[in-house]
């Protein structure tokens, strides 16, 4: 049995303790905050309740998972899975609207012919082949199998662009598979709110991204009934059931090496903790900033630069019965927004994702209704630190768009409480949300390996392989423990 000491609650970090304890290790986990679940907040004033981090979850077979594998309890037993369906309605700058099924690709291009024209749902069915090859070509080594040493295969993009122009040049972009392939700007701009939405720039981001609306679309969407911090909460208590230690309010200042490799811990309150291994669970930007990190050079970190503003609004009045789950009401002047996000403005024309779930535990009663309105944007720290950026004038700018999908939500705000990349810093030490790894780009959207270069020390979590959002953190958590428990023969997730 080992002594494991892990640093920081993340959810990656959390998926990791628990296969670790019941594959017999002893492991402690040392957390700064008071509470768990990292990213995965939750915000309650007066009856109300909203989630600070992500609001839908996919891939949930990543979490069935974890419960399966570390006791006879399944996830279903701690936590409600509802299907969201529609997936998304999409409120496009010229007033078309439409609905998307949820995880039925025939029901989604019907829904865009009719919406968009004869034609429309044909090439998105066809971009979504293409992407569904660069996913079959990437899916096992750039999600379920450890980073390798050489990086080399992950620089080239496994989307087969189609060729265009007199040089016969594929896409190498996002952007510039959403203008030949799908030579739709309402098409084009369903492709980038998908980009947008894991805090890629479309314009930057290489075509590979395209396994993101593929991956959606058909694995599908789901709430966690109750909220995604019902999920924190479930996972937590499993790894209280399998006995693994948590020391809240405990602030990690670094990590001991002894004889060339992870012997323990070093906290802020002078204590000393000795380890056989060391799982840092914390954002690596904010370990490798403040030292805790023992490397001469900083690992690989994944080239992500924005983050999210989020508005939570508290509003009187029922939901109404047709309301979608999820509504996305794209920029007015998409070409503005890019031009912002990637000048590192806030952009005057912001592209909105609306959550309303229908969920009583969320509001003080059916009279009322809990909504947030969430944009992406860019996440220096010179930005946001010291320095007011308009967040409240920029929130009025959000709300205002997010009123074309929400009726009546001016008149109906009783109180607004609005979250920018300084309180991701305050809660997480980085300003910025990381997005899932892709290929492509000479991998300059590889995140950390999760095998350190320090023997004994091991990174999880959303800024190690494969990267952010809560299935790849949940991923990074399963790699994390069977590099320990396997050894270097470890060859990833079965």
């Amino acid at each position: 049995m080992a002594r494991i000491a892990v640093i920081g609650s993340g959810m990656g970090a959390l998926a990791a303790a628990a296969r670790l304890a019941v594959a017999g290790h002893r492991v402690t986990v040392y957390e700064r905050s008071g509470t768990y679940g990292g990213a995965v907040g939750r915000l309650a004033r007066d009856g109300f309740a909203f989630d600070t981090g992500p609001g839908l979850l996919h891939l949930p077979a990543v979490w069935r998972d974890l419960f399966v594998k570390t006791g006879k309890e399944p996830l279903e037993s701690s936590v409600e899975l509802v299907q969201v369906d529609p997936a998304s309605r999409h409120h496009f700058a010229d007033g078309t609207v439409v609905a998307l099924p949820n995880a039925s690709r025939a029901g989604i291009v019907a829904a865009l012919d009719e919406a968009l024209g004869a034609g429309a749902g044909e090439r998105w069915g066809a971009f979504l082949g293409r992407a569904r090859d660069a996913w079959d070509r990437s899916r096992r080594p750039l999600l379920e199998e450890p980073l390798p040493a050489d990086t080399t295969p992950f620089g080239r993009d496994p989307y087969p662009a189609l060729k265009g122009g007199l040089l016969r040049r594929p896409a190498r972009t996002l952007a510039e598979v959403g203008r030949r392939e799908l030579r739709d700007p309402r098409l084009a701009a369903l492709l980038e709110a998908h980009a947008l939405a894991y805090g890629f720039d479309p314009a930057r981001t290489p075509a590979s991204a395209a396994v993101l609306p593929y991956l959606e679309q058909t694995f599908g969407s789901w709430y966690v009934r109750g909220g995604l911090r019902a999920l924190a909460d479930a996972v937590y208590e499993r790894c209280l059931a399998r006995r693994v230690e948590f020391v809240f309010d405990a602030e990690v200042t670094g990590v001991r090496v002894e004889d060339g490799r992870a012997a323990g811990l070093e906290l802020a309150d002078g204590r000393r903790v000795d380890a056989d291994h060391v799982v840092a669970g914390a954002p690596v930007p904010a370990l490798g900033r403040t030292g805790v990190l023992p490397f001469r050079e900083p690992p690989r970190v994944q080239a992500v630069t924005t983050g999210r503003v989020m508005v939570c609004l508290a509003l009187r009045g029922a939901r109404e019965a047709d309301a979608a789950h999820r509504a996305v009401v794209h920029s007015a002047d998409r070409d503005e927004e890019l031009a912002a996000l990637s000048g590192g403005r806030l952009a005057g024309h912001p592209t909105v994702t609306v959550l309303r779930p229908d969920d009583p535990a969320l509001r003080p009663d059916d009279a009322h209704e809990a909504v947030t309105v969430t944009a992406t944007v860019p996440a220096d720290g010179a930005l946001w630190d010291g320095v007011d950026p308009g967040a409240e004038g920029f929130a009025d700018r959000m709300v205002a768009v997010a009123a074309r999908a929400v009726p009546g939500l001016a008149e109906r705000v009783l109180w607004r409480e609005v979250r920018t990349p300084a309180d991701t810093f305050r809660e997480t030490g980085a300003h910025q949300v990381p997005g899932p790894a892709l290929a492509g780009d000479g991998g300059a959207l590889l995140p950390a390996a999760n095998a350190s270069a320090l023997p004994g020390l091991y990174l999880a979590g959303g800024w190690s392989h494969p990267g952010g959002g809560l299935a790849h953190s949940g991923m990074s958590g399963a790699l994390v423990a069977g590099l320990i428990v396997e050894g270097a023969d470890f060859r990833g997730s079965r």
